[in-house]
């Protein structure tokens, strides 16, 4: 982090940054979870002495290098520096490296502290305690003022050359964010009142709801105006979030537009992905006994991390490079890397999920951030998944059968209490007030017993196991924070030969105060998507700030560039689905026989998406049709994509918010129509009904909160498909009698013209 007399660090950063050599090694984790390293070191506080200083604010100069931080505590009376670290498990299992780095931040602290209160020496002591037990281990060295202070200046030395590059580095990018000109000829309809909303957002530090709708260049005019900002507001990093992986390629395609546009202005923007998809060897654990590229990877860090500081695009493929050509892992060199890059395009659970690395590394370092929230209507799903925790029982029974002998006893007390749960519930799905505290106390017992297990028997880590483990610790860590916005049900269900078991859900409704902070801690969050109607909705669910900005751009497109057609003598309810079929296919039949050319027709499940496909087919063989299938991958959903050509004809089925609803692109002659049979109304059952009941407790509503909203939204999302250019025609049919309802249409974007349409004159 630059200021205007030189570059600040913290002192974890600056020993992170020289101080870490070897291994990367993850077998001394996971480490305690924050609450419990809090609750540790006040615990280490509450039994010092009467005069014990806890968290002492320090700070010193090496040149133009500020360093400060907290001490976590100083006993005057015996003169003694104390760094504490909490762990859990056997402390002598603890790899060299990780000691050699406390003893980094503890010496510095001891310097920092001699140099406040003019002290001529001070005794420094590393002390680890031991989360479970609540044991101390303290090792302590002393040392004379001068030793210490050679230290400081050795490790502020070592940092120093990359220190003053990064303010050459900040100092150019703010000059040429300065003089950034936007990228285009000119705007788009629409996408200039985006871009001066968004700097205006910025500017004031407020966060900024944004209805934009396709078409206008919502990412450019989004990212553009926010790298107007970094200079004047004294930005660090922008956070670019995604939903899905289409997103983030769409935000990286267009920072290289800006950048390119600005080739004199320097700009670091880094993509990361999930582990799964950037690990090298899926095969071998994270330590260098295991994996060479974990092996001497903070020696050769050093390198990587240089080479990859002078490209402007580290997209997977760029750092995947660097990381191979310096024998690094590329997913951990993108953490690195997420300290020194300017932009960071990520998935949504980077910046807020529990344990996000974005938010930690923002609230860390201090950084001034700003984040951009792409497609933020799976916000609301996408949040109810980060806080919300699930068991399955069979995984448990599975479990049991193969778990080491020392494991057995506590996986068995949990056992015990969760099937007295199951044994006394009659019905299939039941949802109670809150968790059974029984069966909390045997998971925490139980996580603790794998926790040890697992730091004692590095070489042995089980698959299912480890996916236990962490599912308990999520179920645990959820069940902290329960309350009216959850709920807690269970669902009973058969499997294999006469087999019974039961899958607890701590069910997140309302993701809004866990959201609500990570908005408000940075300058400014801009949240934009082509529904985020009605704006009370999403205000409700995702916790944005009371003085939040709400704009609807206004539509780059003309009304009589769409025809939407309502057909209102058609019913798609489940009760009437069988005799839907023939009118629908019908519909289909003479739309394609009059404007013959490529669409997409969608429906609220695959069972009626095969009946009307299978129907369709036997009236009208001559006209080609494709359809989506359950669990469908990343190659047979490109194959259905690439149907749609500009000279193809044809009809592709596929399921309302699913993986065709939103987040395709398929201009011009690529796509003509869609036909939308359905509400995209949530499906009637347990669950759903009691996430209604919480809503109408809530906020008054349930019925529109939990199906009418999100499933117009899917709607909307589908609709939108057809028009992407300003060029586009095309024709929308919604089909089902409830669009013809006053309430449903104030719920449809303003610009269309909607017309009434009977089956006669289809």
């Amino acid at each position: 982090m630059t200021e205007a007399a030189g570059y600040s660090i913290a002192v974890r950063a600056l020993c992170e940054f020289t101080a870490k050599t070897g291994d990367l090694d993850l077998r001394f984790t996971p480490s305690p979870s924050a609450l419990e390293g809090i609750v540790g070191h006040r615990t280490v506080a509450s039994r010092r002495s009467e005069g014990y200083q806890a968290e002492v604010s320090l700070e010193g100069r090496y040149q133009q290098l500020k360093v400060k931080g907290r001490a976590d505590g100083y006993d005057p009376v015996r003169n003694c520096l104390e760094e504490v670290k909490t762990y859990r498990g056997d402390l002598s299992k603890q790899p060299a490296n990780h000691r050699q780095l406390h003893w980094a931040q503890a010496k510095i602290y001891g310097w920092l502290m001699c140099q406040q209160l003019q002290l001529p020496r001070i005794d420094v002591t590393l002390v680890y305690f031991d989360i479970v037990s609540e044991k101390e281990t303290c090792l302590t060295q002393g040392f004379e003022a001068a030793q210490l202070r050679l230290f400081f200046e050795e490790q502020c030395a070592l940092f120093l050359a990359w220190a003053e590059q990064e303010m050459s580095h900040r100092q150019a990018r703010n000059l040429g964010a300065r003089a950034l000109a936007f990228p285009h000829a000119g705007f788009r309809p629409g996408q200039r009142h985006l871009a001066e909303s968004v700097f205006k957002a910025i500017s004031t530090g407020r966060c900024l709801m944004a209805q934009a709708p396709t078409g206008i260049g919502k990412t450019v005019g989004t990212l553009f105006p926010m790298l107007k900002a970094l200079a004047p507001q004294q930005l660090d990093k922008v956070f670019f979030l995604t939903a899905k992986t289409p997103g983030r390629q769409l935000a990286l395609d267009a920072a290289r537009v800006i950048s390119d546009s600005a080739p004199t202005m320097p700009l670091r923007v880094l993509e990361m992905v999930a582990r799964d998809k950037a690990c090298e060897h899926p095969d071998k654990a994270c330590h260098g006994d295991a994996c060479p590229l974990a092996r001497g990877f903070y020696d050769r860090l050093p390198q990587a991390r240089a080479a990859a500081s002078q490209v402007t695009l580290l997209d997977q493929a760029a750092l995947r490079a660097i990381a191979l050509a310096h024998g690094v892992c590329s997913y951990y060199l993108s953490q690195e890397m997420a300290r020194w890059a300017d932009v960071v395009v990520a998935d949504y659970n980077y910046y807020f999920d529990f344990s996000a690395l974005l938010f930690g590394l923002a609230q860390f370092n201090g950084w001034r951030v700003a984040t951009l929230v792409d497609e933020a209507h799976n916000l609301v799903e996408r949040g109810r998944q980060m806080y919300s925790a699930t068991l399955d029982q069979a995984s448990l029974a599975m479990l049991q059968k193969s778990a080491p002998e020392p494991l057995k006893k506590s996986l068995r007390r949990v056992n015990r209490q969760w099937k007295a749960l199951h044994e006394s519930q009659v019905a299939a799905y039941q949802a109670y007030e809150k968790p059974p505290e029984k069966l909390l106390q045997a998971l925490a017992l139980c996580t603790t017993a794998i926790g040890d297990y697992l730091n004692d028997h590095p070489q042995g880590l089980d698959g299912e196991l480890q996916a236990f483990y962490f599912d308990a610790l999520q179920f645990g860590r959820v069940a902290e924070s329960f309350d009216e916005h959850y709920l807690f049900d269970i669902h009973k269900r058969e499997y294999g030969r006469q087999r019974r078991a039961s899958t607890l859900c701590l069910r997140n409704v309302v993701p809004a105060a866990f959201l609500r902070p990570r908005f408000t801690a940075s300058r400014a969050s801009v949240l934009f998507s082509a529904t985020l109607s009605p704006r009370h909705y999403y205000a409700d669910l995702l916790g944005t700030p009371a003085d939040t900005v709400w704009i609807d751009v206004e539509s780059p497109f003309q009304a009589e560039q769409l025809d939407v057609r309502i057909v209102s003598r058609i019913s798609t309810r489940f009760v009437h689905r069988q005799a839907s079929l023939e009118p629908i296919v019908a519909l289909m039949a003479r739309q394609f026989s009059e404007c013959p050319g490529n669409y997409l027709a969608f429906f609220s499940s695959f069972d009626y998406l095969q009946q009307v496909a299978a129907l369709f087919s036997e009236r009208h063989p001559q006209i080609d049709i494709w359809t989506q299938s359950r669990g469908m991958g990343e190659a047979p959903r490109q194959a259905f994509l690439e149907r749609f050509t500009e000279h193809s004809q044809g009809i592709g089925f596929a399921v309302l918010g699913g993986a065709f609803g939103e987040g395709i692109d398929l201009p011009g002659a690529r796509l003509i129509g869609a036909f939308i049979a359905t509400l995209g109304l949530a499906q009637f059952n347990p669950v759903n009904e009691q996430m209604k009941q919480r809503m109408a407790a809530i906020f008054g509503d349930g019925y529109d909160y939990t199906y009418l909203y999100p499933g117009l939204q899917k709607v909307v999302q589908a609709a939108g498909r057809v028009i992407r250019t300003q060029q586009d025609r095309g024709v929308v049919m919604l089909i089902d009698d409830r669009f013809g309802e006053t309430k449903v249409q104030r719920l449809l974007p303003r610009w269309w013209s909607i017309r009434q349409e009977t089956l006669e004159s289809a």
